[in-house]
């Protein structure tokens, strides 16, 4: 049986879609959005901003573990960062080396560092110095920046810096997220590593359905698999891949009340419509229902209106709900 993680997508996977999608099941293990890390030490406030879950002993109400991600350049910032971060007993540490965005990678951070392995190296090693040992420091990164000619040599460089587990997402930032998702490359980046070290490799990229996880596993060699926009789309998916069968719309379909909730907590008022228009319109893709559902509030921004098409819904009695988020289900 696979072990399933949640990939971290700044903008999208924040802990409010984190918390919903833990409670429908099959998860192992998410990574948060990135915290970015420039030339200063962060104030506790801004690691628990992002992942509010540390305040939780780093799960989600559902009690699935969250990890940190970093994101930055600088190898002794990065470490002070992590070292204030671990303060705060996080479940492991994880290093952005995979974002594609022009924003991020103009300012020398997430996939424009795969250009520079030993860079790479030195900011694994100089977090994982700095992190007690009990604490686990993973990397997330991609075949390459323009192409995937260094991506051995990067995966080589994580490994001999002490990482404890490497996430591939198996596209270059130049492929973006077009398909299709070189998996095979996962597998030739785990044979350089191979015998001399034994690195967990986490495959992931496009895996949108059961027969694209299986697929996955057989191309890349590796059973540990991380998903992202398929498990916005389809939030049952994780525990299909697990052999469970497929979750209804009128479960997910209950789970939208929860989410708004927590939206309505997080989120300024004038943004807060848009955001359960985006997750609508990932499910849209999965659930015919979603469809009429986002018809229905596309024209509407104001959270009273949202509130009022919420209010005609089904009574929200399928939640799944455990014993630590009982009170915050409806």
């Amino acid at each position: 049986m696979s072990v399933l993680y949640l990939a971290p997508m700044e903008g999208l996977l924040d802990a409010t879609l984190r918390d919903v999608l833990t409670r429908v099941g099959g998860v192992d293990r998410c990574v948060s959005e990135f915290i970015r890390v420039t030339n200063t030490l962060l104030p506790e406030r801004a690691f628990l901003r992002t992942v509010p879950e540390l305040r939780h002993g780093s799960r989600t109400h559902a009690g699935v573990w969250v990890r940190p991600q970093l994101l930055g350049s600088d190898p002794n910032c990065l470490a002070e960062n992590a070292a204030r971060l671990a303060g705060l007993k996080p479940h492991g540490i994880d290093l952005n080396f995979g974002c594609p965005a022009k924003t991020v990678n103009n300012s020398r951070g997430g996939a424009v560092l795969l250009d520079e392995p030993e860079l790479v190296g030195r900011i694994v090693a100089a977090v994982r110095r700095a992190v007690p040992a009990h604490i686990p420091v993973s990397a997330k990164m991609r075949l390459g920046y323009h192409d995937d000619a260094v991506a051995e040599d990067c995966a080589l460089a994580i490994a001999e810096a002490g990482a404890d587990e490497l996430v591939i997402h198996a596209r270059t930032k130049a492929q973006a997220y077009r398909p299709p998702a070189h998996w095979q490359r996962i597998a030739e980046v785990v044979s350089a590593l191979r015998p001399r070290h034994q690195l967990p490799v986490v495959a992931n990229g496009e895996i949108w359905s059961v027969a694209d996880a299986e697929r996955c596993r057989r191309e890349s060699g590796c059973d540990a698999l991380m998903i992202g926009r398929g498990l916005v789309t389809d939030p049952g998916l994780a525990l299909a891949i697990k052999g469970g069968g497929a979750v209804p719309w009128d479960a997910v379909q209950a789970l939208l009340p929860v989410f708004w909730r927590q939206v309505c907590v997080r989120v300024q008022p004038r943004h807060r419509a848009g955001r359960l228009k985006q997750w609508l319109n990932y499910l849209r893709h999965r659930y015919p229902q979603a469809q009429a559902a986002f018809d229905a509030i596309r024209v509407g921004n104001e959270p009273a209106h949202i509130e009022a098409w919420l209010a005609t819904l089904t009574p929200p009695h399928a939640v799944p709900c455990t014993d630590a988020v009982t009170a915050e289900c409806g």
